[in-house]
C-alpha cells in the first residue's frame, strides 16, 4: 500500500481557453502535426512524458503507488510530465492530471476504468508533444493510448503490472480467461516496449509471444519503511496478551484469496490484523471473528503498522509483483506468501516463507513455525531488511529513464519508432 505524502507542488499550468480546446480536438491527426523531436527540444536531458493510467488517486492500490512515485521522480529531476487517468486530483508532483472518461466496474463499484476515444487521447499527445508515453497497466485505456501513440509515431513504454488472465479467473468470467489472454498480447503488440516487475511475469508475456520485454522491478522508501518505526504502545494495544501479531496489508478484493487467512486466525497465541479496505471486508469480518482491521492507513500510521508486525502474510497468488510483501521486508519483518507471481523474486529464502499458492493449511504451517520460533523470527527479520537495501525508488526509477531514452533513440526521425526486441 502506498502512503498519501504530499508531493512537491509547482506552479499549475495555464488553463486552455474552449476556442483553443476545440481547435485541438478538430485536429487532423497525422504524423507531420507532431513538432520534430530536434526542434522542440530545448535541453537534451529533459524528456517530456505522458503518463497513461489505468489506475490513479484516490485509488490506493500498486498501480497508483508506482505511478506516484514516477511522477515524484520526474519532477526531482527536471523532466517533464502530464497525468491522463480515470481519477485524480487537478495536479499531481506540479504536473497536470487530465480525467478520461470511464465507468465503474459492476463487480467492483470503487474502481473506475478509463474508456476514453482515441481522438482525445491523440489529441492530447499533439497538445502536450511527449517524447514518450508511459502506459502503467494497461487494459481498456492504455490499449486505446498504444494505438493513439502508434498513429502519432510517438515511444511508448507499458507498465505490466496487472494479471488481467489471473483476475478473470478469479472473479470468474466466463470465457474471461482466454479473452485477457488475446488482449494482453494484443495491448502489448502495440507499444514499444514491455516493462514486467518479476521473472515470472516475464514468463507469462513470454508464453503469450509478447516482444520486447524487460525486466523492471519496484522500488522502496527505506525511510518510510524501516524496523525503526516498530511502536511498543500499538503493540500492546493489538495483542493485550503478548500475542504474535501476523499481519496483512492491501486491497480486500476477492483475487486477494483472503479467506485463506481463516487457517492463521485459528492458530493459538496468534492475532490477525488487517490492514486495508475494500469489497470483502464485510465478509472478511465474519469470516475472521477476533482479528484487527485497522482500515487503510498511510503515512507514519502505515510505517509503525508493518514495523510492529511479527510476521506479514500475502495470500493472492497473482501478483505479479507483491509490493505490500517488500515494504514488510524493508520493515524487517519475515515474509510468507505463495509461491507464485512476483514473491517467488520478491523474498530471498532467508527472509521468509514461500508455501503452496491456494493451500492456506501449508500457509498456517509456516506461520506456526515462525510463531514457536522468536530467534527465526529475529534472523529472518534482519535479512529481511538486508535483502531489500539496493532497491531503493531512485535507483529503479533511474532505469525507468534510460528506458525512456533507449525508445525515443529507436526512432528513425520520421515519425516511425522501430520495435524494441
Amino acid at each position: 500500500m502506498a502512503t498519501l505524502q504530499q508531493p512537491i507542488r509547482r506552479p499549475r499550468r495555464t488553463t486552455r481557453t474552449a476556442r483553443q480546446r476545440a481547435a485541438v480536438a478538430n485536429t487532423t491527426f497525422t504524423r507531420s502535426n507532431l513538432v520534430p523531436l530536434q526542434s522542440r527540444r530545448v535541453d537534451a536531458d529533459r524528456l517530456r512524458v505522458l503518463v497513461v493510467t489505468e489506475s490513479f488517486l484516490p485509488q490506493v492500490n500498486g498501480v497508483t503507488n508506482s505511478v506516484r512515485r514516477v511522477l515524484e521522480h520526474l519532477a526531482d529531476q527536471g523532466h517533464v510530465a502530464e497525468v491522463f487517468a480515470p481519477t485524480g486530483p487537478e495536479t499531481y508532483a506540479g504536473f497536470q492530471v487530465t480525467l478520461a472518461r470511464g465507468a465503474s466496474l459492476p463487480f467492483y463499484k470503487d474502481f473506475r476504468i478509463g474508456l476514453e476515444s482515441r481522438t482525445r487521447l491523440r489529441a492530447a499527445m499533439l497538445r502536450f508533444q511527449p517524447d514518450v508515453v508511459h502506459i502503467a497497466s494497461p487494459a481498456t485505456l492504455g490499449y486505446q493510448a498504444a494505438r493513439a501513440a502508434r498513429e502519432l509515431g510517438i515511444p511508448t513504454v507499458a507498465i505490466y503490472q496487472t494479471d488481467l488472465v489471473g483476475f478473470a479467473e478469479r472473479y470468474g468470467i466466463a470465457g474471461g480467461a482466454v479473452a485477457m489472454s488475446k488482449l494482453t498480447r494484443m495491448i502489448h503488440l502495440a507499444v514499444d516496449r514491455t516493462l514486467a516487475p518479476s521473472s515470472a511475469s516475464i514468463h507469462q508475456l513470454e508464453e503469450m509471444r509478447v516482444p520486447g520485454l524487460a525486466r523492471w522491478p519496484r522500488g522502496v522508501d527505506l525511510e518510510m519503511f524501516d524496523p525503526g518505526h516498530r511502536d511498543e504502545d500499538l503493540r500492546r494495544e493489538l495483542a493485550p496478551r503478548g500475542e504474535t501479531l501476523v499481519g496483512y496489508v492491501g486491497r480486500l478484493a476477492p483475487e486477494k484469496e483472503l479467506e485463506l487467512l481463516a487457517h492463521v486466525n485459528r492458530l493459538p497465541g496468534v492475532r490477525l490484523v488487517i490492514v486495508g479496505g475494500g469489497p470483502e471486508e464485510a465478509r472478511l469480518r465474519s469470516l475472521l471473528p477476533g482479528a484487527v482491521f485497522m482500515g487503510v492507513l498511510h503515512g507514519e500510521d502505515l510505517s509503525r503498522a508493518y514495523a510492529t508486525l511479527d510476521v506479514f502474510v500475502h495470500t493472492g497468488r497473482h501478483e505479479t509483483y507483491c509490493q505490500a510483501a517488500q515494504e514488510a521486508l524493508a520493515s524487517g519483518v519475515p515474509v510468507v506468501a505463495p509461491r507464485a507471481g512476483g514473491p517467488i523474486d520478491v523474498v530471498d529464502e532467508d527472509a521468509g516463507f514461500l508455501y503452496r499458492p491456494g493451500d492456506g493449511r501449508d500457509l498456517a504451517a509456516y506461520v506456526a513455525r515462525l510463531v514457536a520460533d522468536p530467534r527465526l523470527r529475529v534472523r529472518m527479520g534482519e535479512t529481511a531488511r538486508r535483502s531489500v537495501l539496493g532497491r531503493s525508488w531512485w535507483a529503479v526509477n533511474e532505469r525507468l529513464v534510460e528506458h525512456y531514452r533507449e525508445v525515443t533513440r529507436l526512432s528513425d526521425g520520421r515519425g516511425e519508432v522501430r520495435r524494441a526486441g
